[in-house]
């Protein structure tokens, strides 16, 4: 559970850390986006927590592929993914 709260905590520094303001992707957008993907993951946790460890492997999968990125499009992508990945 920590572990998850870790990763989700280090997009939220991804999204903040986004200087870029592309018309499609606001800080607002950025902000919605990760709350959404935090509420999937406790919920996906919550409902089957065997599940913890490979939910964890594609969350972090995601986070690497995004790390280093400095634009608000590039977060949400990468939320909409983790979110993807979490609801699978």
């Amino acid at each position: 559970m920590k572990k998850f709260l870790f990763v989700a905590v280090g997009l939220a520094v991804l999204a903040g850390s986004a200087c870029s303001k592309a018309p499609e992707c606001t800080a607002e957008i950025a902000t919605k986006k990760a709350q959404d993907m935090a509420a999937a993951l406790q919920e996906a946790i919550t409902k089957d927590p065997s599940k913890a460890a490979d939910l964890t492997a594609k969350v972090q999968a995601v986070t690497t592929k995004y790390q280093g990125t400095t634009t608000l499009a590039d977060a949400c992508k990468a939320y909409d993914e983790v979110t993807a990945a979490i609801k699978g």
